[in-house]
């Protein structure tokens, strides 16, 4: 599996993905909203996150390029917005790799299972650098 670029947007995504999947040519992007997660009692949804974009993926000539827009309230600085996304079928892997990744990192988000992974974590690296690691989904 390759190491995917992660583009983090400030409430502009959507307009940002469909204009690279014109530009490039590419299939109409699937877009998933924040809103559109089952929703969690113990972590109600600002309405200001409802319509932002939670996910979505270009492949550009090969390559797939992923979007998000930041979550109300999180730190955003133009040019610092990619991290890295390490996506697996296997488990092992990524539980490995995320806990070398944590050795004076700090976790954003534990490995865990969610709507749209059997296991998916976040962790900015010691160097400043965010990776996402995730079970490739059917």
């Amino acid at each position: 599996m390759a190491v995917d670029v992660y583009l983090y947007f400030n409430g502009n995504c959507r307009e940002a993905v469909e204009f690279y999947a014109q530009v490039f040519e590419t299939e109409k992007p699937q877009i998933m909203a924040y809103g559109d997660n089952p929703p969690n009692p113990e972590y109600p949804l600002p309405e200001e996150a409802k319509n932002l974009v939670m996910h979505s993926r270009l492949n550009i000539n090969g390559s797939n390029v992923m979007f998000s827009d930041v979550f109300p309230g999180s730190p955003f600085v133009a040019g610092n917005n990619i991290g890295l996304a390490y996506v697996s079928n296997n488990i092992e892997d990524i539980k490995k790799f995320f806990n070398k990744l944590t050795d004076s990192g700090t976790v954003k988000m534990v490995l865990q299972e969610t709507f749209w992974s059997k296991c998916y974590g976040s962790v900015i690296d010691k160097f400043g650098i965010e990776w996402q690691l995730s079970h490739e989904s059917e």
